[in-house]
């Protein structure tokens, strides 16, 4: 890519659910963004969320100085020229908004983890889910398709429910989706397992620890299951914000990256406790 391009960078993150993509200028201003359900092969899925986004950018590909990638399958993001970890693109792109210390809780379509930032943007410590309470945005969205509404009205539906919640198991993916289609048998109104469900991956997440104000929420869940972050104040204690646009939070982290590339600066590593290793 031609450095006369210098100051526009893209990143994408893809997901499992939906891969995202954003242009922005080396002062971290979007310029685009665009959002695509994941399907099909990952590297068409992160084409046309590149191609959509430098569209809304009004931006062509061969302006970019650079592609960041993140997420589950960025490895697949074609043209790369810089890849992070989730747990480093989230931190980097929730500190752009906040400036400051916090526990970041990043809850996608796959594996949530909790995220100490420190001051300087620096992701110290990640601790990821246990293997079998992965896919917690996946299990809403099954919980969705089961209860016959769109995902975005899941949140509507378990407002209805008052705080009378069906029982939803949080330890396991597969069982708390088994048991969606129990209690709907057994009789519990779709209002009562929706509330369930949410209040089962607000539970999922509280059991990784190591919550310390201020905290801090990105990804897709944030953004189009705000009911999750109700439940996790309401079960923890403490308050809950969000990063502006949270589903972008991984997608602006990988295009920051490109220009901290660029200028030669370390790549910044953090111990995940899920995995036991670096990242």
């Amino acid at each position: 890519m031609p450095d006369s391009a210098s100051g526009i960078a893209a990143g994408v993150d893809v997901g499992t659910e939906c891969v995202k993509a954003v242009v922005i200028t080396d002062a971290g201003r979007t310029l685009g963004r665009s959002v695509i359900p994941t399907r099909g092969y990952f590297q068409v899925c992160a084409y046309e969320a590149l191609t959509a986004a430098l569209d809304d950018a009004h931006r062509r590909l061969d302006e970019l100085t650079g592609i960041g990638a993140t997420g589950f399958g960025m490895t697949c993001v074609p043209n790369a020229t810089v890849t992070i970890t989730e747990s480093v693109s989230h931190a980097r792109g929730a500190f752009h908004h906040r400036q400051h210390a916090m526990t970041l809780v990043n809850i996608g379509g796959g594996d949530p983890h909790v995220i100490n930032v420190d001051a300087t943007g620096r992701p110290v410590r990640a601790r990821g889910m246990r293997r079998c309470a992965v896919g917690v945005g996946s299990f809403l969205m099954f919980s969705a398709r089961h209860l016959d509404v769109n995902a975005t009205q899941l949140d509507e539906l378990a407002d209805a429910a008052g705080n009378n919640a069906a029982d939803v198991s949080s330890y396991c993916s597969v069982f708390s989706a088994s048991e969606v289609l129990e209690r709907l048998r057994e009789g519990a109104t779709r209002e009562q397992v929706a509330l369930g469900c949410i209040r089962s991956i607000a539970q999922r997440v509280l059991e990784l620890g190591g919550f310390e104000d201020p905290v801090v929420i990105s990804g897709g869940v944030a953004e189009y299951f705000p009911g999750v972050l109700r439940a996790l104040e309401s079960l923890s204690g403490l308050q809950v914000t969000t990063v502006p646009e949270p589903i972008f939070t991984g997608a602006l982290g990988a295009a920051l990256a490109v220009f901290s590339d660029q200028r030669g600066e370390p790549a910044r590593r953090v111990v995940d406790q899920a995995e036991g290793a670096l990242q």
